[in-house]
C-alpha cells in the first residue's frame, strides 16, 4: 500500500469532475416548459434560409409502452443518441406521453439541469476530462446532421426500441409512434416500487400532487406534499424517495438522507435511492457508505449505472481494498459502453499503480493524457505518468539485479 497516498491526492480532484457529471446523472430534469404547449404562439416555425436548417426547431410526440403491457411509470427520460453522445430532450407524463421541441434554441436550453445555467449544463453534459461534442452535435439541427441519430426511452433495468431520426423531414407528422421497454433479465431491482401499488389513495394523490410541485420547481409545496403521503402509508417508497429529492434541493442534506434512507428500507429492490445516496456519500468521502451503497446497486442492476462501479472502486481504493477496487474499474469501463466516462480509465491507471502492474497503468494514463489533453487536471496527471515510470524502472532494476 505504500504508493496508495498518490491516489488519494488525486481523489479530491476526481470528486470535484465526477460528482458534477453524477449531479447531472441523478437530478430529476423537467420536460422543457413548450414541451406541452399547444397554443397558437407555439406553432412549429418555418424554416430558416439555410435550406434545411431548422431555426427554431420542430415537436416530436409519442408514446413510451411496456412490453409486458404493465402501466408506464411517469418522467422516463427521452433522449436523443447522436454518435454515442446523449441528451435528454424530455420526460413522459403518467400516461406515458411525451413532446418536446427539437432544434436549435430549444437544445441549446438547460433542460436538464434545471437550476444551473447553460454554461453549468454543458460542462455537465461534457464527458470527464474529455472534450464536448455537444455544441456540435446538438447545436442547429439539418436532416443531414441528424443522419444515424435515434430516439430512445432511459429507464434503469430496461431496453428501448429506437426511432431512427436521420429520414425524418420537417414537415412530417411529429407522432413518432410508440417507443417500447423491454425488460432486461439479469437486472433484479426495479424503477417503479412494488409499494406504490398498495398506496392508498388519499397518499396517491398527495403524491401526485408533489410531483406537480415538482415539475413546477415548488419544493417546499412538493416536500410538504410527499411528507403528509408517507405519513398517510410510511412503505410508501416512491414518495420517500421523492421527499429526500425534494429535500435536497433545499440543501437539507441531512434530512434527505435520512428519507433515501427510509425509501430503501421500504423496498429493498426499488432503484431510486440508491444512486442520489451514493453521491452525497461519494461528496462528502465517506467511503464506507459510497462502497456500501454502490456495491448494494449494483447488484440490483449491473447495466444501467457505470458511474457507481466508478464511485465504489474509489471507495474501495480509500479503504485500500484494491481488488475490490481494480474490479469495478474494469467493469465501469466494460459497461460504459457509450465511452461517457472517460475518467474511469484514468482511474483504473492509478489503482494499477497502487499494485506495481506499472505496464498497463501507464498504457491507461498516458492513453487517458493523449485524448484529454486539456483536461484541468493534466499537470498534476503528468507528474503522476512521471512517478509511475520511476517506479517502473526502479522495478525493472531491481528485478534485473535480482536475475543476476
Amino acid at each position: 500500500m505504500q504508493h496508495l497516498r498518490y491516489f488519494l491526492t488525486v481523489t479530491g480532484l476526481l470528486i470535484g469532475s465526477i460528482s458534477q457529471q453524477a449531479a447531472w446523472a441523478q437530478v430529476r430534469a423537467m420536460p422543457p416548459s413548450t414541451a406541452n404547449d399547444t397554443s397558437p404562439d407555439s406553432a412549429l416555425a418555418q424554416p430558416g434560409a439555410r435550406g434545411d436548417v431548422v431555426e427554431r426547431g420542430w415537436f416530436l410526440s409519442g408514446k413510451v409502452l411496456m412490453d409486458d403491457g404493465s402501466p408506464t411509470p411517469a418522467n422516463i427520460t427521452i433522449q436523443r443518441v447522436c454518435a454515442g453522445a446523449t441528451k435528454a430532450m424530455g420526460f413522459t407524463d403518467s400516461k406515458g406521453r411525451f413532446s418536446f421541441q427539437m432544434g436549435q434554441k430549444t437544445d441549446m436550453a438547460p433542460d436538464a439541469s434545471e437550476d444551473s445555467g447553460e454554461e453549468q449544463r454543458v460542462a455537465l453534459m461534457t464527458p470527464i476530462g474529455g472534450s464536448s461534442t455537444e455544441g456540435r452535435l446538438f447545436g442547429s439541427m439539418n436532416n443531414r446532421q441528424l443522419s444515424g441519430c435515434q430516439l430512445e426511452a432511459a429507464l434503469p433495468g430496461y431496453r428501448s426500441d429506437t426511432v431512427v431520426l436521420g429520414n425524418r423531414r420537417y414537415m412530417d407528422n411529429p407522432d413518432v409512434g410508440s417507443i417500447v421497454l423491454h425488460r432486461m433479465g439479469n437486472v433484479e431491482g426495479t424503477s417503479v416500487s412494488a409499494t406504490s401499488l398498495d398506496a392508498p389513495r388519499e397518499a396517491r394523490k398527495l403524491y401526485d400532487k408533489g410531483m406537480e410541485a415538482e415539475r413546477q420547481k415548488k419544493w417546499p409545496a412538493a416536500q410538504t406534499d410527499f411528507e403528509k403521503a408517507v405519513a398517510l402509508y410510511p412503505k410508501y417508497a416512491a414518495a420517500w424517495h421523492e421527499l429526500g429529492n425534494a429535500r435536497q434541493r433545499q440543501g437539507d442534506r441531512a434530512r434527505a438522507r435520512e428519507a433515501f434512507r427510509k425509501s430503501m428500507e421500504a423496498d429493498r429492490r426499488y432503484l431510486g435511492p440508491y444512486f442520489p445516496l451514493s453521491v452525497m456519500a461519494f461528496e462528502e468521502k465517506n467511503w464506507a457508505e459510497t462502497a456500501d451503497v454502490t456495491s448494494a446497486l449494483t447488484k440490483l442492476d449491473p447495466v444501467d449505472y457505470p458511474m457507481a462501479f466508478l464511485f465504489n472502486a474509489i471507495a474501495n481504493a480509500g479503504l485500500g481494498k484494491l481488488d475490490l477496487a481494480e474490479k469495478s474499474a474494469r467493469t465501469c469501463v466494460k459497461v460504459d459502453i457509450r465511452h461517457q466516462l472517460p475518467r474511469a480509465e484514468y482511474v483504473l491507471g492509478l489503482i494499477l499503480a497502487d499494485r506495481h502492474d506499472y505496464d498497463e497503468s501507464l498504457t491507461l494514463l498516458r492513453g487517458y493524457i493523449q485524448h484529454a489533453p486539456n483536461t484541468p487536471d493534466s499537470d498534476k496527471i503528468k507528474q503522476q505518468i512521471s512517478h509511475v515510470e520511476e517506479m517502473a524502472r526502479t522495478q525493472s532494476q531491481s528485478q534485473s539485479a535480482a536475475a543476476q
